[in-house]
């Protein structure tokens, strides 16, 4: 073939464009900081692509057979539904990606922009969860006031939230209904205000916020069961905020969050936020006296609309394996880089959580240790997890448990990050049989807890006039060892069967032989 410069120059164009594809996927893979398996579908998501197979569950074109959820509903199909595909649909609705879709389709535009550089506020049904650009809040009113800022509804009057665009006046009205303080950002926008002028431009602000803002109202920061609802709603609504479009990728990490109070965050769990940024955290004292404009704002759902609202309803009872629930997990531990650690036996890794408080301990919790250590089956630790063991500690050590032990109680939330193949045995469910026998089937793992409450023996009264020891949540109790023993031994039935945990016993030894061939 002749040579042609113009063919070169064709080549050469042709390869730089290859070139600079790759460069832009491999740039784009290691900016999202996400598990290997969520990297494609995010991708596709945010850019496009056709080309992934597989999505998450909430997309238009997602087929669910190629979905990353893998919900069941296993069992026979209670008599209030119709059939096991509408239970199937109502689980995937309320309980999986199909929360997320939901959102993502409810959302309207209620201040619409006439221009670009216009502000604009999108919400879902009831302000559930809004987008928000180049927005004013006026925070000037905290500097007087005396008392502290949590859970109230008063923050904000008429005017100081505020933007350039045109209100929909009626669709906006008709979704303040749901005004409450955990329930949706009613309280906060109820007030909104049409601008003049474009708030950047207007010289209304002492201070613009250029990065992406997110403002959260939070639970109960000390409690990991009322935490985790926070976080898991924000992770949430990192999925519903994908919808903003190609380019934009809601899983960054350089962002502000803001937390909607006044008293200094303090949490035995807040180095979990470092999942979602790598800025430090604001609160309402931040800006006190100031009018500060946010270029993109985003108000997430909140606590008291998903993790254990919908899940005790007996339509979903028999369904299980939330795709929602299990990325939530992994982008956490991933985010966290908490890692895996090799195996050193093949023994089942029991982690057994002691509690460090006055009620709900097992009388007798010396004892069942030194049974479960007699067995050559099980690798045993007790565990108290308290604000003195770093929370990353406390994940490195679920992480790498197989059979998870403890009474009813907030640390039975850290299931959440067990390895698939895990089993919980929720030692006692004081009578609360439903919160974590819900969470354990969301997560997609195997639940037992006490059977035979012959086999259990409250502490006596201890001659005190306890009104709390009515209930079942403020008594110590007597656990019988032999039954003790079987109902772990049906746990770890469940974890030596698992094809997961086999695969991670054939890697030990396959790795263990491969030490003893070096030697």
């Amino acid at each position: 073939m002749p040579f042609n410069p113009q063919n070169i120059y064709c080549y050469m164009f042709e390869l730089l464009i290859v070139v600079s594809v790759v460069v832009h996927t491999v740039e784009s893979r290691r900016d999202l900081d996400l598990p290997p398996s969520h990297i494609s579908l995010t991708l596709k998501r945010l850019e496009g692509g056709e080309d992934v197979a597989g999505c998450w569950g909430y997309e238009d074109d997602c087929d669910r057979e190629k979905a990353f959820t893998k919900m069941k509903c296993p069992g026979e199909v209670p008599m209030s539904v119709r059939d096991k595909k509408t239970q199937e649909n109502f689980f995937f609705d309320q309980a999986d990606f199909g929360f997320v879709r939901q959102q993502i389709r409810e959302q309207s535009l209620m201040c619409e922009p006439m221009f670009r550089d216009d502000s604009s506020l999108e919400c879902s049904k009831y302000l559930r969860f809004c987008n928000g650009r180049n927005i004013l809040v006026d925070f000037r009113r905290l500097s007087n006031r005396q008392d502290p800022v949590r859970y109230h509804m008063d923050v904000l009057g008429l005017g100081e939230i505020a933007g350039y665009c045109k209100l929909h006046e009626k669709r906006f009205r008709d979704e303040i209904s749901h005004v409450s303080a955990l329930q949706s950002w009613a309280p906060e926008l109820r007030f909104f205000t049409e601008l003049p002028h474009r708030p950047m431009e207007s010289g209304l602000c002492d201070v613009i916020i250029e990065k992406p803002t997110i403002f959260m109202k939070i639970d109960a920061t000390i409690n990991m069961y009322h935490h985790f609802c926070d976080f898991f709603n924000l992770y949430a609504s990192l999925h519903v905020n994908s919808s903003s479009g190609t380019g934009y990728n809601p899983f960054q990490k350089d962002v502000h969050i803001l937390i909607w109070e006044t008293y200094k965050y303090m949490s035995p769990f807040g180095e979990t936020f470092e999942a979602f940024t790598e800025n430090p955290l604001w609160d309402l004292n931040t800006f006190k006296g100031k009018r500060v404009c946010f270029k993109n704002l985003m108000l997430p759902l909140l606590p008291r609309m998903i993790f254990g609202l919908f899940y005790n309803t007996p339509i979903i009872a028999g369904c299980e394996k939330s795709g929602l629930f299990r990325a939530f997990s992994e982008f956490i531990l991933h985010r966290l880089n908490i890692q895996i650690y090799r195996r050193t036996s093949s023994k089942i890794r029991i982690t057994f959580l002691s509690r460090g408080t006055k009620y709900r301990r097992a009388i007798n919790e010396a004892e069942l240790l030194d049974r479960l250590r007699e067995s050559d089956r099980f690798e045993v630790q007790d565990i108290v997890y308290s604000s003195k063991m770093r929370f990353r500690e406390q994940l490195e050590i679920t992480r790498n448990t197989d059979l998870l032990i403890g009474m009813h109680g907030a640390g039975l939330t850290h299931l959440l990050f067990l390895p698939n193949w895990a089993s919980v045995f929720e030692l006692y469910n004081c009578e609360d049989t439903t919160c974590y026998s819900d969470l354990t089937r969301l997560r997609g793992l195997h639940y037992v807890t006490w059977e035979d409450n012959n086999l259990l023996q409250p502490e006596d009264n201890d001659g005190t006039n306890n009104e709390n020891q009515a209930n079942a949540k403020f008594i110590n109790y007597f656990f019988d060892p032999e039954e003790f023993l079987r109902l772990v031994d049906k746990a770890a039935d469940h974890v030596t069967n698992h094809p997961e945990f086999q695969e991670s016993q054939q890697r030990f030894l396959e790795e263990t032989l491969r030490d003893r061939d070096e030697l």
